[in-house]
């Protein structure tokens, strides 16, 4: 079989960019970047495939029918909710709570803001309600604690309102009953009912999140409404045009916990959809750490809007419990994933309250894009900057398909540094490093405030801009390595990432009790989410005997309102193996808070478990190189240009190399400057490069 009929197809869609990566059965990898397009991202989706055919020289046709599987990453559903285009959403939950998704937490109107914000006190609110209170409709039922039945669901209340809600124009109901994570009974008929009486989109929280608290319950089903009706619509899109185009398989996309699933489960919980991207980057971090034996891994990934950074300790990705996005809290297993308004097109301007320069945390995005596009952007951002201080060559952006405006970039930093009586090569260097801080301060947030040394961390460095700027944050920090990885590949790395995600389900069950724990009681529980993880990837397609299956669960000091995860290190458990879960708790609170921090006198409880099916899909192996050279080659060298650095007090003449022209075992030493198809790799003062077997390129800082 031919090495098309083998390959694997990523794509990713950015703010800026839609990536895509081929992987094909000898491990070569293809790429290509396509402007996102906003209005329909299926058109971008579709023009990185057309692109990355071309560079393989094929056509999209051919390329599509001898893929094996396409991993999709998409931001349609995270786009929706964050500009507030999502479907007419409406509520019925239990008499009494209906104001729940108004209210919040007392903490809802700073929840997931800056600091700079939460600082200013005087101009924070809660978020423009997704669900107006008009929409939202109580019903008369009520499950108690123990699941009991204490009232019958109305269900004559429960057709009448979603009919009266339906004539409104709303297009999805979500449905979020007291406890009904204990008892789904009265949740499930509810949705027979709508669904019966209008054909409404609809979700229940007992389905989604079978937890306590029943804010974040109904923000999580909230929300999933919200999205739902956007994301099926692209997603029918997506198969329409894919099938057109010849492809047999059915897209797979990815989730918040950096795996993949199929468009129905996409379609029925577009939550995990949300902020999906970055977890591809993080997975493919993790394949290609494990292969170099790197087990601790700061993944940072600067692409033209935002700037995310997550952890790989101990060779796992460290995932998370609750996501905060536009304010609205809800607990969903994920990737710990931190982000901050930092890309290429972050907008650099001067703020004459303060009398300084500001950087971000808005964005160009692709559209005008930065001043140096030609796209009719007039606002100076950070790749102007990159182009104004000679690190970008605006001949050779994305490999010379888009020629910048070096005399339009320079123009608009002349126009921030005036008020400043800074010229136009101080105000992008000004810009830079701000921005580097910035950066270099989430980091240390997702490292130092956690108890972890970021100087025993490698720094994985990938989208379009990481590869620019990662000498600089990683200095700030004091890491002292630094991985482009896979060289061009980096710039695509969320799509590469996609590739190499396998089927995942996650299920939790809250069910509440004090240590110690029964152990009939305790493997009831563990064995009730290892059959609900396993059944929902065999119902996707894969094979119960390939499922694997990890458990933990979620244990705290009594009366703590917050709780850690505790990996369960064998199902069944055995009274020794439970017993012991008490110590790793200890040993994991103290390296969070601090030696003698804890409380044993309190005792300890568990409130959730958790177990994560993974059903692997068979991978390519990576391409590396059957030869290695000591010396640069002369085609490898470019005509050097003149680049500014701040550690040498200005402007130098610097050395230039074609990177796809290096070999294995070459080395170039700082400052250096190495131009890639699809990135631009800046090798600051007193660092040295190297090209590994991979193709990645290793800076020792």
């Amino acid at each position: 079989m031919s090495d098309s009929e083998h390959i694997h197809i990523g794509i990713d869609i950015g703010g800026t960019f839609t990536d895509c990566a081929v992987i094909g059965g000898d491990g070569h990898i293809t790429s290509a970047k396509a402007p996102t397009t906003k209005d329909d991202p299926s058109r971008g989706f579709f023009e990185a495939l057309e692109l990355v055919a071309a560079e393989r020289g094929t056509r999209l046709e051919e390329l599509l029918a001898g893929a094996e599987h396409i991993f999709h990453g998409t931001t349609v559903g995270t786009n929706a909710l964050l500009e507030r285009t999502g479907a007419r959403t409406g509520v019925l939950t239990t008499r009494g709570i209906g104001d729940s998704l108004g209210i919040m937490r007392g903490y809802g109107r700073v929840a997931g803001l800056a600091v700079e914000h939460v600082m200013r006190a005087s101009v924070t609110a809660r978020p423009e309600p997704l669900v107006p209170r008009s929409l939202v409709r109580e019903i008369d039922e009520r499950v108690d604690a123990h699941g009991e039945v204490v009232v019958e669901l109305d269900e004559d209340a429960v057709a009448t309102h979603a009919r009266e809600l339906a004539s409104t124009g709303v297009e999805a109901l979500a449905i979020c009953f007291l406890w009904s994570f204990v008892n789904p009974g009265h949740e499930r008929r509810a949705a027979e009912i709508v669904r019966e009486a209008t054909g409404l989109y609809v979700s229940c929280s007992s389905d989604l999140v079978p937890k306590w608290g029943e804010y974040e319950r109904l923000a999580a089903t909230a929300i999933n409404c919200y999205v739902g009706p956007v994301v099926d619509r692209y997603v029918g899109r997506l198969r329409e045009g894919l099938e057109r185009r010849g492809y047999q398989g059915r897209p797979l996309f990815l989730d918040c916990r950096g795996g993949v699933m199929t468009g129905e489960r996409a379609v029925r919980a577009p939550l995990l959809t949300i902020d999906s991207g970055p977890a591809g980057g993080i997975v493919g971090a993790a394949r290609l750490a494990a292969e170099d034996g790197a087990e601790n891994v700061i993944c940072t990934d600067m692409g033209g809007t935002s700037f995310d950074v997550g952890l790989i300790v101990d060779g796992q990705p460290v995932p998370a419990s609750k996501t905060i996005v536009s304010q609205y809290e809800y607990h969903v297993p994920r990737l710990d994933i931190r982000s901050v308004g930092a890309g290429g097109g972050s907008y650099v301007r001067h703020d004459p309250l303060t009398n300084t320069l500001k950087v971000g945390p808005d964005s160009a995005g692709s559209d005008p894009g930065p001043v140096c596009y030609g796209r009719g952007g007039t606002q100076a951002t950070i790749t102007d900057a990159d182009v104004v201080l000679g690190y970008v060559n605006p001949e050779y952006f994305l490999a010379g398909r888009i020629e910048l405006d070096l005399e339009a970039a320079v123009q608009a930093f002349e126009r921030v540094g005036a008020p400043l009586g800074l010229t136009a090569v101080e105000a992008a260097a000004g810009a830079c490093r701000i921005i580097d801080h910035r950066m270099a301060d989430l980091i240390r947030q997702m490292t130092v405030q956690r108890g972890r040394d970021p100087r025993e961390f490698t720094v994985y460095c990938y989208g379009g801009a990481g590869p620019v700027h990662a000498g600089g944050y990683a200095r700030e920090l004091g890491s002292q390595r630094v991985v482009v990885p896979l060289g061009d590949a980096s710039s695509v790395w969320s799509a590469f990432g996609a590739a190499h995600c396998d089927l995942r389900h996650v299920a939790e069950l809250t069910s509440m009790a004090p240590a110690p724990f029964d152990e009939r009681w305790f493997n009831a529980q563990v064995a009730q989410v290892h059959d609900a993880a396993v059944a929902t990837l065999v119902a996707e397609g894969a094979a119960e005997e390939e499922v694997v299956v990890s458990h933990s669960a979620d244990i705290r000091y009594r009366g703590q309102l917050y709780e850690l995860a505790v990996a369960i290190p064998r199902h069944p458990c055995s009274a020794a193996d439970i017993a012991g879960l008490a110590g790793a708790f200890e040993a994991r609170y103290e390296q969070l808070y601090g030696v003698g921090a804890g409380f044993p006198e309190a005792g300890l409880e568990v409130v959730t478990f958790r177990a994560e099916g993974v059903a692997a899909i068979e991978r390519h192996p990576l391409e590396r190189a059957g030869s290695r050279a000591t010396s640069v080659a002369p085609e490898a060298q470019a005509p050097p240009r003149r680049a500014h650095w701040h550690e040498l007090g200005g402007e130098r003449s610097t050395p230039v190399y074609w990177g796809d022209r290096l070999a294995p075992g070459n080395e170039v030493e700082g400052p250096a400057i190495i131009d890639l198809p699809e990135t631009t790799v800046v090798v600051r003062p007193g660092t040295l490069a190297r090209v590994d077997d991979h193709g990645s390129i290793l800076m020792t800082v």
